[in-house]
C-alpha cells in the first residue's frame, strides 16, 4: 500500500492543515481526501507542490507496504 505522509510532514514542521490546503488552492473535499490517503490518484503537479511546500523530494512524501 501506498500511502501519502502530508500530516506527519506537517507535524514536523508545526504546519496548519489549512496553510498547506491554501497552498494547494484544491477544494477541500479533495484536500481532506487526499491528506487521509482516501484518494485514488494524485498529480504531478501536486506532489511537486508538496515537494516545494515541504522541501522534500517525492521518496519522502510516500510510505510503501507492500503487505496492506
Amino acid at each position: 500500500m501506498l500511502r501519502l505522509k502530508v500530516l506527519e510532514l506537517l507535524d514536523e514542521r508545526s504546519v496548519t492543515k489549512y496553510a498547506l490546503y491554501k497552498q494547494l488552492g484544491m477544494s477541500y473535499q479533495n484536500f481532506d481526501k487526499m491528506i487521509r490517503n482516501k484518494t485514488k490518484s494524485i498529480r504531478y503537479e501536486m506532489i511537486e507542490t508538496l515537494c516545494v511546500f515541504f522541501d522534500r523530494t517525492p521518496n519522502d512524501l510516500f510510505d510503501y507496504d507492500p503487505h496492506k
